[in-house]
């Protein structure tokens, strides 16, 4: 958004009368000069810096919304009201994902976490989120919401669900990727939380670096072909090229053990081997960055989805991101079920 300001004079004629009037060339405000998309030194778009999503827009619209694809000028006032309410000096629980919207357009007077049982940190400790008037990064299908998954996700997801229950830490093959550390996907949607990427151009590479995790993505731009399909690998293989000003990134080769996007949101399941991700990039101002990205994954959704978010320019760096790897978070999870599993056994006695 251009944030130029006109500066207002008026100069002072004394006439017939004391009457006061401004001079010709200051009567009407000055127009604000035009955007320029800046370019590298090989013309193209520069996309160079650090881009944040800090979006409160949620991925899929709440079903409360139906097929409302934007909120009026006073619902967005409201919300906007509301989320202050809710969250004003950060001593509520952490709110993640599309909770921040939900609990927003909702009338609760208070925020409590999902995670009865420990609950979590406090929101003190979260970037304050970004609303504008849309009700979904969702943009195809036209509902704002996700496909449904296919019958094999779904089998998947569901036996997941049930070996969790019982056996929560058995291995830390139980948990998550995020939670062991290895990644947490691609593209990563969480946003508001780390949700720093910093971009960095040559004329035959674009590479993206996560703060989350502090992943590197090196893509190469031409028409060089991907790699044999049977060389898979977490963030898959990215070649790039440029359409027009935007920035096209397609990725495919993705591992089997990689989760599709949108499950860490969902709390799905469904292996990437099949994903064909298409991202593209549009500088469309100063300080704003269109990201959209088109996910065909056919091992995991009935159809293909495309979703929208505005990136926007951050002066902060690129911190690291301190993951439980080497630590005692691993260690204390498996230990935890342990305990459990020695506790449902009964004293020794009994077994």
């Amino acid at each position: 958004m251009d944030r130029s300001q006109t500066a207002f004079t008026v100069v002072g004629v004394l006439a017939a009368g004391l009457v006061w009037a401004p001079a010709a060339s200051l009567a009407q405000p000055a127009e604000a000069e035009p955007w320029v998309l800046p370019r590298t030194s090989d013309g193209r778009p520069d996309l160079h810096g650090v881009w944040a999503n800090n979006t409160a827009t949620p991925l899929e619209r709440p079903e409360s919304l139906g097929d409302q694809a934007v909120l009026t000028n006073e619902e967005l006032a409201r919300v906007k009201a509301h989320y202050a309410q809710l969250f004003a000096g950060g001593e509520s629980d952490a709110a993640f994902a599309d909770s921040v919207f939900t609990a927003a357009l909702g009338d609760q007077q208070t925020f409590s976490s999902r995670d009865a049982a420990t609950g979590n940190y406090n929101q003190f400790w979260l970037v304050d989120r970004e609303f504008d008037h849309r009700t979904s990064l969702v943009v195809d299908p036209p509902t704002g919401r996700l496909p449904p998954l296919t019958p094999a996700a779904q089998r998947l997801t569901e036996a997941r669900a049930a070996h969790l229950a019982a056996n929560p830490a058995s291995s830390w093959t139980d948990r998550r990727l995020q939670e062991r550390c290895v990644t947490f996907g691609m593209p990563n949607l969480f946003a508001g939380y780390n949700s720093y990427y910093q971009i960095v151009q040559t004329p035959d590479h674009v590479v993206f670096v996560h703060e989350m995790i502090h992943d590197a993505r090196i893509i190469p731009i031409g028409e060089a072909p991907h790699v044999d399909d049977a060389i898979r690998q977490w963030h898959g293989d990215a070649r790039g090229y440029w359409d027009g000003d935007t920035l096209v990134v397609e990725t495919t080769n993705f591992s089997a053990q990689a989760e599709s996007p949108a499950a860490l949101y969902q709390r799905t399941r469904g292996s990437a081997e099949k994903l064909r991700l298409i991202e593209r990039f549009t500088r469309v101002g100063p300080d704003t960055l269109e990201y959209d990205l088109t996910v065909d994954d056919p091992g995991t959704y009935a159809a293909s989805w495309t979703a929208m978010i505005r990136l926007t320019r951050s002066d902060d760096p690129i911190f690291e991101y301190a993951c439980h790897e080497g630590n005692i978070g691993m260690a204390g999870m498996l230990a935890g079920h342990r305990a459990e599993e020695r506790e449902a056994a009964g004293p020794p006695a009994a077994r």
